[in-house]
């Protein structure tokens, strides 16, 4: 663990971000002889998700015991050091980078991994963030086994509704599209849905009645409701750091950070992975990226000093 009473500020490598992705791309580099500190605010997006799916070996774990046990097993690696708090600027610097955290202390690196995943941001639908990660789900790979053939709903619009739709049928035939207003959906789109006994609603939803978390009913707002037992829906997100943007790094055209087959970004010096590179939000793609990330640094920078 970092103490902020340690003389020594400079790393090989600063990670912004010590959930999943982040602590693999430690893991590696710690294993690489790399001196690492990664800055993490401990708030990962998951923190409300009851278990975490489709992750081998991990599979039904709580994210929190997940993120643990890496934790545990990183620390083991003496040259990985940790510091809580949040990373609000950074400089490009003659040396590399230098990263400011929200307690004013500031720490330097020759190279950078940003593992600083994404902010949801709610829908304005009264219980809908009490709900999201336990019954507003957001991925049928990572719940659908879950909610199979329960009573599903979707509560988007428009060409993403329908493709989210095709998908579902797979785990349940007992699917209600809700477009909350009016529909954006093609005559012909609406045509096939209606095929395959999806029902279209274009009420608009003003509540997600539930008991702690788990949503039961859906309330309407003209004043009537149905059953149902959970929901999928997608929210806006925007960054959960800033610096990337601030030091130049590219993003697509989606909002996330761009970022070629080893993770590097635009930037040099400057890698990234897990949720903030794109949409396919799971533990074991953001593992998986962290792990590339870290690997394909240590290589370019032992490859460049040979």
């Amino acid at each position: 663990m970092y103490n902020s009473m340690n003389t020594n500020t400079h790393f090989n490598v600063i990670i912004i971000g010590g959930s999943y992705s982040g602590l693999a791309a430690a893991m590696a580099l710690g294993r690489a002889l790399r001196t690492v500190l990664v800055i993490d605010s401990g708030k990962p997006c998951n923190r409300q998700t009851p278990q975490s799916h489709n992750f081998i070996t991990q599979d039904g774990k709580a994210p929190s015991e997940i993120s643990a046990l890496a934790k545990q097993q990183v620390q083991k690696y003496e040259t990985v050091n940790f510091f809580s708090g949040t990373a609000v600027s950074g400089t490009k610097t003659s040396k590399g980078f230098e990263i400011k955290v929200s307690s004013g202390e500031t720490f330097s690196a020759q190279r950078i991994i940003f593992a600083s995943g994404v902010k949801d941001s709610m829908l304005p639908i009264d219980g809908f963030a009490e709900c999201w990660g336990i019954s507003v789900l957001h991925c049928p790979y990572c719940h659908g086994y879950e909610v199979r053939n329960k009573k599903t709903g979707i509560l988007l619009n428009g060409e993403p509704a329908y493709d989210l739709a095709r998908l579902l049928s797979n785990w349940t035939k007992d699917l209600t599209l809700y477009t909350n207003g009016k529909s954006t959906l093609s005559d012909e789109q609406t045509k096939k849905l209606k095929t395959r006994n999806i029902n279209v609603v274009e009420k608009e939803v003003t509540k997600l009645e539930h008991s702690n978390g788990y949503v039961n009913h859906l309330h309407f707002k003209d004043g009537t409701s149905e059953p149902l037992e959970a929901i999928y829906a997608h929210c806006p997100f925007e960054q959960n750091c800033s610096i990337p943007a601030a030091l130049n790094c590219e993003f697509t055209e989606d909002g996330f950070v761009k970022v070629d087959a080893m993770q590097k970004t635009n930037i040099e010096g400057i890698f990234a992975s897990g949720d903030c590179t794109n949409r396919m939000r799971t533990v074991a793609n953001a593992v998986a990226q962290g792990t590339t990330a870290g690997m394909a640094l240590n290589r370019e920078w032992v490859l460049e000093e040979f």
